[in-house]
Order: structure tokens, then sequence, then C-alpha cells
């Protein structure tokens, strides 16, 4: 299919080219800086391919950015703020109101960026293998290994990336590597790396919108799966889809990505109309300790008294903490986050909150038990409320319940509940995956082992959260 090439000038002064393909919704999709060409790249097999499959269900509209491929290839403002402005240069000149928007790893920081400040004109978004700051793409040790090498081996630096990034036995790679002489130079990869990389859009995830599609290849040469999981689990209307590691745009087997990505957006639909089936969600689990025996010692009215508490204080942590209310069991709640650090910090308020209550309650002198004639003894006070909690992170299934109220199923939740049932009172359990999607935000945890859970063959990990030693 026949592009259409023309440009367009930046706010800054810079000429930037873009192309129209196609007819449909309209759909940009971002350049990979500082690789890019829109020529060039129409002459990979795969990617061609994909473009062109595409662009018979969208208006597909690509740009270079600046410092590569057919734009203007000045270095000035090789920032977030200036491929901001490529963007909306290219926005401008289509005249589009609202769009979907594709971006590939290295448009992922620009893409996140927009959306969270333009949320009325961005109506979906695909991440390919994506990352918001530059701590996530530095930590693979194949991109470490090559760092440098463009300096001594400017050839030799694009053939190993692109075997890297595509994979050795890729018949792409060699042509994957001219199109990279071609798109970029050596001045513009050194600037990159040392500015344009200072990029970290990971707080503005949050603030986006739209629904979203995060997918990533197993064993990406170029990014561990991890940062695609963070990602996900750190937008509200997020899903995660993970593609085997040969299942890559430029590797001609991009069927499963591209099958995704049309379901995603809706091909052959308004870009409106087609809701995502599902997305990754951290789940917690609270239940109170020894609830049972609670009403036996208090009485119907004074237990379910205390109840209200629980539910009172809950009901104010999750609010504050981005939680949504799935549902309450009479002595626990059932929540979902779409940031697995919020969860975290959300399960650490609520038992610091409980062990605040309690420690007050202590300190103004035990009651009697009822009908004993003698003060409470052992677990504390007969008012005081322990509250255990468990948490797991997934793609459960959402569905409404005969009421019509949403509820969500599948492994994901019932392993959460699951941990939750192995806490004591005042612990904060956690599952390996809610672990490794908050490492490096500060929170501590001890090792449990394996834990048998009902209901799953294998035994799980879990990790015990220290919130006393958090804030």
């Amino acid at each position: 299919m026949d592009q259409r090439i023309q440009y367009t000038q930046t706010e800054d002064g810079l000429s930037i080219a873009y192309s129209e393909m196609g007819e449909g919704p309209p759909l940009i999709y971002l350049p990979n800086p500082p690789i890019s060409n829109l020529e060039l790249e129409l002459q990979l097999t795969g990617f061609g391919d994909f473009i062109n499959e595409l662009a018979k269900h969208f208006r597909l509209i690509r740009y270079d950015s600046r410092a590569a491929g057919l734009s203007d290839r000045s270095l000035e403002n090789y920032s977030i703020d200036g491929l901001l402005l490529d963007l909306r240069a290219v926005v401008k000149a289509t005249d589009l109101d609202s769009f979907s928007m594709i971006a590939p790893s290295n448009g992922t920081p620009t893409a996140i960026s927009y959306a969270a400040s333009e949320p009325d004109r961005v109506s979906r978004l695909a991440i390919i293998n994506g990352w918001v700051r530059d701590g996530d793409w530095a930590s693979s040790p194949e991109l470490k290994s090559l760092r440098g090498m463009f300096d001594q081996d400017w050839k030799t630096y694009t053939e190993t990336y692109a075997r890297v990034a595509l994979g050795w036995e890729s018949d792409q790679a060699p042509k994957y590597a001219a199109l990279i002489r071609e798109s970029t130079s050596p001045d513009a990869i050194r600037e990159w790396t040392a500015r344009g990389r200072r990029m970290d859009a990971s707080d503005l995830l949050g603030k986006v919108q739209c629904p979203t599609l995060v997918l990533a290849t197993r064993n990406f040469g170029l990014l561990e799966p991890d940062v695609s999981r963070r990602i996900a689990s750190g937008i509200p209307k997020a899903q995660l889809v993970l593609l085997e590691e040969d299942e890559h745009i430029h590797t001609g087997k991009s069927e499963p990505m591209l099958a995704a990505i049309k379901e995603f957006l809706g091909a052959g639909e308004t870009a409106d109309s087609a809701e995502p089936r599902g997305r990754f969600q951290t789940i917690l689990f609270t239940d109170v300790e020894g609830s049972t025996a609670l009403t036996e010692r208090l009485g119907d009215a004074k237990a379910r008294e205390l109840l209200r508490e629980h539910e009172r204080i809950t009901r104010e942590a999750l609010k504050e903490h981005g939680g949504s209310e799935v549902k309450t069991m009479g002595d626990g709640f059932m929540a979902s986050f779409s940031s697995a650090t919020g969860a975290l910090e959300c399960a650490v308020a609520l038992q610091k909150a409980f062990a605040e209550r309690n420690s007050s309650l202590r300190s103004q002198g035990s009651p009697l038990r009822p009908g004993s004639g003698q003060a409470s003894t052992g677990s504390g006070r007969t008012d005081e409320i322990r509250i255990r909690i468990g948490l797991n992170a997934g793609e459960p299934i959402a569905e409404d319940d005969p009421g019509g109220r949403a509820d969500l199923f599948g492994t994901a939740v019932n392993m959460a509940a699951r941990i939750a049932a192995q806490a004591e009172g005042g612990e904060i359990l956690a599952s390996n995956v809610v672990r490794e999607l908050v490492a490096g935000k500060g929170f501590l945890f001890n090792d449990r082992g394996e834990a048998e859970l009902r209901g799953f063959e294998d035994p799980v990990r879990v990790y015990e959260v220290r919130w006393g030693d958090r804030g």
C-alpha cells in the first residue's frame, strides 16, 4: 500500500516527516527513537507486512522523530519535551480530535506523557515492549555489553544490536542493521543515551485514562518482561499480553501481536466501541481475625458495631490509595488496584490504622469480658480489631453477579484469597509477582517459604511485608 509522505513544523522550528496510509479510524504509530525511517521500514518484510495490515483497517499515521529518518537531523532539545513537540505537530497537521496510538519500545515515554496530558484525545493506547524510565532499559545485560561499541565500530554495533533485538538467527537482522545506519548516527545515539534516555514517565502511569494494551515479548533481548508487567499494573485500564520470544514486529512472526492489537483497537469498528476483555490488576483480600469468636464474646450488636468500624477504616484506605471495592464478605473485603504499589501502600495503611486504633484502646484500660467479671487477657481487649491481608496480581475474569454488580474471578483472585488465609492478624502476605512488581519502591519483605494453598497443585512462595519498617 502506498504511503503519502509530508512535512510539518514543530513549535521549536524543526521539520518532521510524517506519512498516511489507509482509511478508517485514525491511528498514530509512534517512532522508536533514535531509529526510524518512514521509507526503509516498509522494505523490511516483517515490519512492512505489519504496517500494511494495520493500514487495511485504520487511517494509519506514522512519523520520524527529530534526529531520525527523513525528519530534521538536529539534536536540539532531544528530550521528552522535544519528542512531545514532534507528536503534537503531527496531530495538528493531520487535524485529529481523537485517535488511538501504538508505541514501540522507545516511543513509550512519549506516548504515556501525551496520553496523561491529553486524556480527551487518546481513545486507546497499545504499547509494544515498552519502558518508562531509564533504569528499565539499562537493566538489560545485552544492552550493557553494547555500550561504547558505536564509538569503535559503527557497523559492528548496528549488526550486533539488530541480532540482540531480533534474535541471532533472524534473517531480518542484516536489513534492520542497515536501516539503523540509514536512520540515525553515532552522535544521535550518543545524545539519546546521554539526554533522551533520562526520561521517567513512571509517575504518569496512573494518569493514563484510556484503555491500554501492554504487549511483552518473552525473552526479548533488550528488555525484561517484568518491565511491561509494572507498566500494566500502573495504568488503571490496562491489560497485559505476553508473547512468545520470536513473536516480534521485525521477525516476520508478528501474527499473534497483530491479532491482539486489532482486537483491542476494534479493527472494522469505531475505535471507541471495542472494550478490552481483561486487565492486569493487583487483588487485595482482608479478613478480620477471629470474627466468629468476636461475636461469641461481644454479642451480635457489639460485634456488628466493630465490623462497621472495620468497614469504615477499610473504605477510607481504599479511597485514599486508588483501590476499587469489589465486594465485602461481612468480616472482610476484596478489592482491586491498577497499581501494585498502591495496593501495598493501602495494605500498610490499613495495618497501621488498626494498630493505632488498638493501641489507643489499650491505653484506656481493658474492659471486662461480657458475663465473666474478669478483664480480657491474652489476645488483648475484646474490642480490638486485627486483620490479615493477602495480595496477588494477575488478569482476573470480570463478570457481573446475579445482582448486576461487577465481580472478579479466576486464578489470580483465588490465590490472593488463599494467601490471605495464611496470614495471622496484623500480617500482610504477598505473592512473588507482587514483590517483583514493587521492586525498588522501598518495601521490605521476609521470605516465608513455599506454602501449600488449597486448590493449587504446586506450592506457592509467599512473602511477608514488613509494614512496621515503612514510614
